[in-house]
């Protein structure tokens, strides 16, 4: 739909023990699911002092040396943990994105099964040796994670699903924290922080700290979502898209205009690595051409070998095959709808 700004939704329904609390919730989140894929939520009940912790832990990491936060650098981890470099993930042909990050996740013991295994999105997280860093993130992880669980039921709860339909899949996800950074960019109107692209995983949950996030509508316009204080950023993403066969939205999005340093924390909330995704059965026979299942993690990884430069390398060089199947970026969203209708 041709929207021009972006719903605030209060969830704090969700946590009432009252059915007709989580349903009037679950209903508002559904529309907005289906008529833009993206909306604001508060009443989330997470401390903020949590969110400050993990902001001063991550402004004093990305404060120290190029040469010293490599030492994490991403490149090094068996399972994509660690630092990331201004340069090294693009999603836009030949343009890197203007921020550096560091990217954590479910925090596994190094004698993990899946990790032992190979599992390329399952293990340990890497820590630099900043005090504080490793629990401030860990914290916060896991009450994002906890508000997370509670969108999964809504969602299904919004398409008349089994509360557990999607939550059943989700025991040992490999769901993201990235902790981002964009340092003051005096080209701003010109370049991009982060190129054009939908988010993999079933959603996003997003708290930053400054202007610059974007998003399309249906009629390739891009909206301004400035920050909202108390609230949090929710997009939907690939697997809920593939799940409802294109009901839910999964809404292209970038960040632009970088004017001031900004800072950016996106949980990218997926389901288990090995959870094969298929439109659903009320979807399936929809009369819409049904699009072709995915393993959620093979889809993550696929996707995410695709943008980093030290992935895509180790693909050209032979060292990493890309799943069966795997589909090149932007196969989903507006972008995709765009690119289809000119075709």
């Amino acid at each position: 739909m041709s929207f021009t700004s972006i719903p605030v939704i209060d969830i704090s329904g969700l946590y009432s023990d009252e059915t007709a609390d989580q349903e009037r919730v679950a209903e508002e989140i559904g529309a907005a699911a289906r008529d833009i894929g993206f909306f604001y939520i508060s009443g989330s009940g997470i401390d903020e002092a949590l969110f400050d912790h993990l902001l001063a832990a991550t402004k004093e990491f990305f404060a120290l040396p190029v040469e010293e936060k490599m030492r994490s650098y991403i490149g090094l981890s068996r399972c994509h943990r660690g630092y990331v470099p201004i340069g090294e993930e693009g999603v836009e042909t030949g343009v890197g994105d203007y921020k550096e990050a560091f990217d954590t996740g479910l925090d596994l013991p190094a004698d993990d099964p899946d990790h032992l295994s190979g599992n390329p999105m399952l293990g340990p997280n890497t820590w630099p040796a900043v005090p504080g860093f490793a629990a401030a993130v860990t914290a916060y992880y896991h009450a994002i994670m906890a508000v997370g669980h509670r969108l999964l039921r809504a969602f299904a709860v919004a398409l008349g699903e089994d509360p557990e339909v999607f939550s059943r899949h989700a025991t040992k996800p490999p769901s993201q924290l990235r902790l981002v950074h964009y340092p003051f960019n005096s080209q701003a109107s010109d370049a991009p922080g982060i190129g054009a692209h939908t988010d993999y995983e079933c959603f996003t949950l997003l708290k930053p700290t400054a202007p610059g996030l974007e998003v399309q509508n249906g009629a390739g316009e891009w909206i301004d979502v400035p920050p909202i204080e108390g609230t949090y950023v929710v997009n939907i993403g690939d697997l809920l898209e593939l799940w409802t066969n294109g009901v839910f939205v999964a809404t292209s999005h970038r960040v632009r205009r970088v004017a001031e340093e900004r800072y950016s924390f996106p949980l990218f909330f997926n389901v288990d690595y090995d959870t094969v995704v298929a439109p659903l059965p009320q979807f399936a026979d929809a009369g819409a051409a049904q699009r072709p299942a995915l393993r959620a993690g093979e889809h993550l990884f696929a996707q995410t070998a695709q943008t980093f430069a030290y992935l895509r390398s180790r693909i050209e060089s032979g060292e990493l095959v890309l799943p069966d199947g795997a589909l090149e970026p932007n196969q989903f969203g507006q972008q995709s709808r765009h690119r289809d209708r000119v075709s």
